[in-house]
């Protein structure tokens, strides 16, 4: 069956989003407990781009069926999970990379939509925080149990000037009724 990605986020109202987002069926990696272990070959590069055995994995619907059974792992390792098999998978930064933004409304009635590069649509609130860290001077967003999106620089710099407009003090941005501050975190 092919892909069809789904249509630009501009194109779509915040609430067609969030219907989207919600719909979005995952598998239920984090309840499986494979006996089979072994190493993927594959790594997620810093941009997002996966490679297997040294080569750019091509196919956007191949990416997004490996991203789908994706684990972190209780000592922060990554890996790849079915019911029979589980895969370490090297990850250089984040396993998935913000890429569009959304925004809709204003200061704390403001609600933002974020595409990856999966094409998964993820709502920043309460479930998905969004992180700006000490360490890196990129922002992160929760996806799913421990995995995050860094925002792509555009994106960044689009939620940045989102967040200079308000004038909040401290600077952050709402998104959902929370306030991410844009200060250093841990």
């Amino acid at each position: 069956m092919p892909y069809t990605p789904p249509p630009e986020l501009a194109s779509l109202s915040i609430a067609e989003i969030a219907e989207m987002a919600e719909a979005q069926k995952l598998p239920p990696v984090d309840q499986w407990d494979p006996q089979q272990t072994g190493d993927s070959e594959m790594r997620i590069a810093a941009d997002g781009t996966w490679y297997h055995q040294g080569d750019p994995i091509k196919r956007p619907a191949m990416v997004r069926a490996f991203s789908s059974i994706l684990r972190r792992e209780p000592d922060d390792s990554y890996a790849l999970v079915t019911p029979y098999q589980k895969l370490s998978i090297i990850v250089d930064d984040a396993p998935f990379v913000a890429v569009e933004l959304e925004s809709d409304g204003s200061g704390a009635e403001r609600t933002l939509a974020f595409r990856l590069n999966t094409d998964h649509l993820v709502i920043a609130n309460a479930n998905h925080p969004l992180r700006f860290g000490a360490d890196k001077p990129q922002p992160y967003l929760q996806v799913r149990s421990g995995l995050e999106a860094v925002l792509a620089r555009p994106v960044y710099y689009e939620l940045a000037e989102l967040a200079l407009e308000e004038s909040n003090d401290p600077v952050g941005i709402w998104s959902a009724g929370v306030f991410f501050t844009m200060a250093d975190q841990p």
